[in-house]
């Protein structure tokens, strides 16, 4: 018969073994990202195709365009693709072709209804540029530098199809720009480490580049086009391998977009995104999985020790060995991704975004959404 002890040892146990895996992870998968040392390859300067689609971002496209079609690089071209837009779209970009040659328009006066999101209007964007590297960003992300394209299109070489940008959310004030920032760089520490370890899951369109053959090899966006989202992150779950995917995290190449102001729009937004994640190959929802429920698990036996006061000093010993690992790699990531002002909290930030995660897909099985915009 096991008694009260026993129980509690066990619960010790399985306590000690969340930890490990919790620490599996973070020196193991996200130490590689923050103690990561790009090589400095000089290779040819390859023509790039910049391809942006739109639908009625007149504001964003104003102030972010014309940083791209002035970019410090020798040969390039941008797509935008005007997705029926309403607002002033069309003058706009009328008048800036006038004014860069290297400016393609692409002008789509009807919608698609039987293909939601932006997959439709993204595919036209590509099958219109003429070369075979292809960098995309969203018409309200505002590139870092002049050297982007510099920076994203040079790892680049006869094996890599797959360059995994940084796209980070504007610094502004307010707790929910707290949770958006913090949000996007977690996820950026998981998609980036992965790669790392050669494992590659995702990529985020505010700042991607692949090969355009890569595209037609695999029939575009065929496979999901019926999901309004995933034109990037499930693109690259499918095509990535441990050979043909490399990552770039020099600050010029960083993207940064407007987040949103509300939470409800907030939650639209990741409640659309994580609807993706249950297409995404078996191993990678595993994996991306186990994180989550180690740390959840780490946490609810935590509590429960502190009730029963059961090998107290080990317990606490644990937990502070735990936090310090977690503290100290999210410090060093946070400097390698350029991010301030989210470590002091990054503990609680971790747990909320998680909390929220669960509850998010639990609401994507009453909820759907098949808007772009």
């Amino acid at each position: 018969m096991i008694n009260f002890y026993d129980i509690n040892f066990i619960i010790f146990a399985v306590y000690g073994l969340a930890l490990i895996i919790q620490l599996i992870y973070i020196w193991g998968v996200f130490a590689r990202l923050a103690f990561y040392k790009p090589k400095v390859d000089k290779h040819v300067e390859k023509p790039v195709s910049v391809v942006i689609t739109s639908r009625d971002d007149f504001y964003y496209l104003q102030k972010n365009l014309p940083v791209i079609l002035t970019q410090d690089y020798p040969d390039y071209e941008v797509v935008v693709v005007n997705d029926h837009s309403d607002d002033e779209t069309d003058d706009l970009l009328e008048r800036l072709s006038e004014q860069y040659s290297h400016l393609k328009v692409v002008n789509m006066s009807f919608s698609v209804s039987f293909y939601p999101g932006k997959k439709f209007p993204l595919s036209i964007g590509i099958k219109s540029a003429k070369n075979e590297i292809l960098l995309l960003t969203d018409a309200d992300c505002k590139v870092n530098s002049k050297n982007w394209i510099r920076n994203m299109q040079q790892g680049f070489d006869d094996q890599t199809q797959i360059i995994l940008g940084y796209g980070p959310y504007k610094r502004q004030k307010g707790l929910l720009n707290t949770f958006i920032r913090y949000y996007s760089f977690f996820t950026a520490l998981q998609y980036l480490s992965f790669a790392l370890i050669k494992m590659p899951y995702m990529g985020v369109g505010r700042n991607l580049a692949y090969r355009k053959s890569l595209f037609y090899q695999n029939k575009g966006f065929i496979s999901h086009y019926q999901v309004p989202s995933g034109d990037d992150d499930l693109f690259v779950n499918e095509t990535a391998n441990k050979y043909n995917v490399k990552i770039c995290i020099n600050p010029d190449s960083f993207t940064y977009s407007s987040p949103k102001t509300t939470f409800g729009q907030w939650m639209g937004q990741k409640r659309r995104h994580l609807s993706t994640g249950k297409l995404y190959k078996a191993k990678h929802q595993f994996w991306l999985s186990l994180y989550p429920f180690s740390l959840m698990l780490f946490y609810g036996l935590f509590g429960w020790q502190m009730y029963t006061q059961y090998l107290l000093y080990y317990v606490w010993g644990i937990f502070a060995f735990r936090l310090l690992s977690f503290l100290i790699i999210q410090k060093t990531s946070m400097n390698k991704l350029g991010e301030k002002k989210l470590f002091l909290t990054s503990p609680l930030l971790e747990l909320f975004i998680f909390l929220l995660n669960s509850i998010l897909v639990i609401s994507n099985t009453i909820y759907k959404k098949n808007k772009w915009k």
